[in-house]
């Protein structure tokens, strides 16, 4: 099939066996699909140590839509690659589908990866050999198997995002907006506990933008998704079910959306422009 030579040459990607059993419905510590507790980061560069996350806490519910802010060097980053199991955390709690991620050996870490968890990124990372079609399918096919059901899957994720015409297409040949959409599309057919964005609309203008930040929505209506998305855009913050504002490496404080999204942008701001003061 189409997928058996790409199929080899990656394979060696997906290691480890799941020992851990995950929970995909409703799981506080136990009901929360992301727990973060006491989560504490430092980076050691000769003699110096710098603190960069310093007591971390926080949940996402299942089906949240989750956005993290702050400026350049309050932690967002090294945060996500903590919870994106990339990097070892110094101390702290980090559970996912109420499993500890602490523990675990770079096997089973991996595992979660590419499984457990959908990744959207800045650049996109699509494959520029592979048509749009097989970008979506790029985690089955790591898998070393791609079934009819996750074929059938790639399409109505394409249609649901309205990119359902680009398919047959590279990524060459479409715009940045609907390289994202296909991206967001790939995050899910593994149908992962959690979608990791980190900043999905850095590249896009701010047409594009909205039309990837209403594709994260319709996840999250549609299909019950969790997503936890770092951004500096307040624009595409304010559609999320909740900010956390981060501010030398702790929370400086939590926002909810309980009014129109434009009056919860202006809140935003406002929250921004104290924290900087």
């Amino acid at each position: 099939m189409w997928y058996g030579q790409f199929a080899v040459k990656t394979r060696q990607m997906m290691v480890g066996r799941e020992k851990a059993v995950f929970h995909s419905g409703s799981i506080k510590e136990e009901t929360d699909m992301l727990y973060v507790k006491e989560l504490f980061k430092s980076y050691e560069a000769g003699k110096n140590k710098y603190e960069v996350l310093k007591g971390i806490d926080f949940h996402v519910a299942q089906g949240e839509f989750v956005a993290v802010m702050g400026p350049s060097g309050s932690g967002k980053t090294t945060l996500l690659n903590c919870i994106s199991c990339y990097i070892p955390f110094d101390k702290g709690n980090i559970k996912l589908g109420g499993v500890e991620l602490a523990g675990m050996n770079e096997e089973e870490l991996a595992r979660v990866r590419n499984t457990k968890i959908g990744f959207v990124f800045q650049d996109f990372m699509l494959l520029d050999g592979l048509t749009i079609r097989e970008n979506i399918l790029v985690p089955r096919i790591v898998q070393g198997e791609v079934p009819g059901e996750a074929e059938k899957l790639a399409d109505q994720l394409a249609a649901m995002f309205g990119i359902g015409h680009i398919l047959n297409k590279y990524p060459a040949e479409i715009s940045g907006g609907e390289k994202q959409r296909a991206a967001v599309a790939r995050s899910l057919i593994n149908n992962p506990l959690i979608i990791l964005a980190d900043e999905p609309t850095g590249n896009l203008d701010s047409k594009s933008s909205r039309a990837v930040i209403e594709t994260f929505i319709n996840a999250k209506q549609k299909m019950n998704a969790t997503i936890f998305m770092v951004t500096h855009d307040s624009f595409a913050a304010s559609f999320c079910d909740r900010v956390i504002l981060l501010k030398d490496g702790t929370i400086y404080r939590q926002m909810e959306k309980w009014e129109d999204r434009s009056v919860f942008q202006d809140q935003l701001l406002d929250a921004i422009k104290q924290m900087s003061e």
